[in-house]
């Protein structure tokens, strides 16, 4: 592989591994681990641990699939491997 392809494979790895690292945060320590603290706080009168469990989960899941299509588009006209 050439100097290019590595760059390329390495700025989607990154892409990927802070796209996961957000999915971890916000699915698993939300809704579970803080889900306690976050508790403590009231969103539309639900305690904000049992939103982010239930709802406020899949509207961070759609925002990064958004959010990697677009960065993933920057990164593919990067790198000249775009389609048009």
């Amino acid at each position: 592989m050439d100097k290019q392809g590595e760059a390329y494979w390495k700025a989607t790895l990154g892409l990927l591994t802070k796209i996961l690292a957000v999915w971890f945060i916000v699915s698993f320590g939300a809704g579970i681990l803080f889900a306690d603290m976050l508790n403590g706080i009231h969103l539309g009168g639900y305690p904000l641990g049992f939103w982010f469990a239930q709802q406020g989960s899949m509207y961070i899941f759609v925002a990064l699939i958004f959010y990697y299509a677009k960065k993933m588009d920057q990164i593919d006209r990067k790198f000249d491997v775009h389609e048009e």
